[in-house]
């Protein structure tokens, strides 16, 4: 899904927008945001970090600043961006300050890089909502700030947990994520 034109500011269609999600690692994200109705495209890659154009064992390292991220385009005619939120909020842990579970590293933050200031407003009101409700234990570490530094991750990353959902990892991780999607959000599935 390695999209040369879909660069940050690139013209899309009517309706379409573009949110960029940190969430852990982005076999997860994308595994999760690949079966959203109204998400048009789901592409891994590495944001708001220092280096230019880092390789996947660098963002590894946690020297490159980037987290691991997905870019989504999406339908805001079938879905809307809190609608996206949601997701992303329920589907990983916004309260683990620089991990998710076993994977450990700046790499691994809970992040929304927004392409627009309305989008930023969002985030960030939604944040206040969910630290006033309370939901999680501990305080939300999600960092909320501009689209900087992406580039796309490589392409063997692309649907990776389509094309091995029983590699060990895929299996014991990513697989029930994509469970707790579907039993959680079935009004988002898209048709199969």
């Amino acid at each position: 899904m390695d999209h040369p034109d879909n660069q940050p500011g690139a013209a899309t269609l009517t309706g379409t927008s573009t949110i960029t999600l940190a969430g852990g690692c982005f076999w997860c994200t994308e595994a999760v945001f690949d079966r959203v109705r109204g998400v048009t495209d789901v592409q891994s890659g590495y944001s708001n970090g220092h280096a230019q154009n880092p390789t996947y064992e660098q963002v590894c390292t946690g020297h490159t600043g980037h987290a691991e991220v997905v870019r989504l385009q999406f339908d805001e005619t079938v879905i809307s961006l809190r609608e996206i939120l949601e997701i992303f909020f329920a589907t990983h842990d916004p309260s683990q300050l620089n991990r998710q579970g076993n994977d450990v590293g700046t790499q691994y933050r809970s992040g929304i890089y927004y392409e627009t200031e309305a989008q930023g407003e969002l985030a960030r009101q939604m944040l206040k909502e969910m630290a006033a409700e309370g939901i999680h234990d501990a305080p939300i570490t999600t960092e909320v700030a501009p689209l900087a530094n992406w580039s796309a991750a490589e392409p063997y990353h692309d649907d990776y947990y389509a094309r091995n959902p029983n590699q060990g990892y895929c299996a014991a991780v990513v697989g029930p994520k994509v469970a707790k999607f579907r039993k959680t959000f079935v009004r988002f599935l898209k048709d199969a």
